[in-house]
């Protein structure tokens, strides 16, 4: 600005210095107003194998979402055992550039399955189609190669996308998860998108974690997909109400469906069935402006979208387009067929044993869900 600018005060001279002083006051404003809107405090607990696939892709979309801070990754056995999934989650962090992020080492083994009682089990009512860290040997329409190790939970296989240099924080996903929710009571979101093993032995350690969380959101169960058109509709087809979280650990998904929430939000198998992540997505994710476009256009995998969803429907509850309240739990009768089972029943009409209402989503609009997972996946974060 010349200084001549401010000599006569009816000159033209001073209106345009005047008007980008009001213009940039009120960007100031706008942005200080953003700056102070709090962000909503979110913990993933996930299985969080990759490379990529829906596990990391969920992860992902929180550290691309612009109103959200993602306060840590608490990782546990599912996918893969814990500790290679710890080492997918450091190594999607350094490449999305994201290392601020502290990653907590969760439980190991389910609370009281394992993968000698899943055999004995199979022996006896047959072959469950997946069984994640336990399965013994992997199939044709597995894209990725991976190593079967359903017995060595210490191995860490070779990671496609390089082992990290970084390491996980000190201390358990149990006391970081204790540590948050007191910290912040009240305001922690909880989003479940693996076995539950890690939140029950939280709540075990602290009864009062579950109330002291916002809300959880838990990506799991099944009541009645319709079978989609791909191989992972093997997982429901013949058994509706199985699927592999819960079957996982039914124990500790029981008990945490239990505990004292001020929500709980369920995203089961049945609205994930429409949609997928096909050649189209992982091409135009590989496109996406963000540190990690080449990391998903390598080793996107085509699979449904299961926690990917999941947060979607936490970030924008407007996708979803249908939803009931039940009171669900799961069956825990390792002697039955149905062990693993989702259970449900109407409010009021469960058994009384302290079932607890569950908002269970069940119909998402696919297409909108699919542009803002792409959005978030492939633009600069805002």
């Amino acid at each position: 600005m010349h200084a001549a600018s401010f000599a006569d005060p009816t000159s033209s001279a001073i209106v345009m210095p005047k008007t980008r002083l009001f213009a940039a006051l009120a960007l100031l404003a706008c942005t200080t107003a953003l700056a102070d809107t709090p962000k909503r405090k979110v913990i993933i607990d996930q299985d969080a194998y990759g490379a990529a696939g829906s596990n990391q892709q969920a992860i992902l979309m929180l550290l691309q979402a612009p109103d959200v801070e993602l306060l840590g990754i608490t990782v546990v056995s599912g996918d893969g055992w814990r500790d290679e999934n710890v080492a997918h989650a450091l190594r999607l962090l350094e490449v999305a550039q994201r290392t601020e992020v502290p990653v907590f080492a969760g439980a190991v083994l389910p609370l009281v399955n394992n993968p000698a009682r899943t055999r004995a089990w199979e022996m006896r009512f047959g072959k469950l189609v997946y069984k994640g860290a336990w399965t013994e040997s992997w199939p044709a329409y597995q894209s990725a190669p991976r190593e079967a190790h359903p017995d060595d939970p210490w191995r860490v296989p070779p990671v496609a996308s390089g082992l990290p240099d970084i390491k996980p924080a000190p201390g358990t996903a149990m006391d970081f998860l204790i540590r948050k929710t007191r910290e912040f009571p009240g305001e922690v979101t909880i989003i479940a998108a693996g076995p539950l093993t890690n939140l029950a032995l939280t709540a075990r350690i602290d009864p009062d974690f579950a109330r002291n969380a916002k809300e959880l959101v838990f990506m799991g169960g099944s009541y009645n997909p319709l079978p989609a058109d791909n191989a992972f509709a093997a997982e429901y087809a013949h058994n509706p109400r199985l699927e592999f979280n819960l079957r996982f650990d039914p124990e500790a998904a029981s008990a945490v469906l239990h505990e004292t929430w001020r929500k709980v939000t369920q995203l089961p198998v049945d609205p994930t069935t429409r949609s997928f992540w096909s050649d189209d997505f992982i091409r135009r994710a590989g496109a996406g402006r963000t540190p990690f476009a080449g990391y998903l256009g390598r080793f996107g995998l085509n699979l449904p979208m299961w926690d990917e969803m999941a947060v979607a429907v936490w970030l924008d509850p407007t996708l979803v387009t249908r939803a009931d309240t039940v009171l669900v739990d799961v069956d825990t009768d390792s002697a039955g067929s149905g062990y693993g089972s989702t259970l449900s029943w109407p409010v009021g009409h469960g058994p009384g044993m302290g079932e607890r209402p569950v908002k269970v989503v069940r119909e998402v609009d696919v297409k909108r869900f699919e542009r803002m997972t792409l959005d978030l996946l492939t633009q600069p974060r805002r």
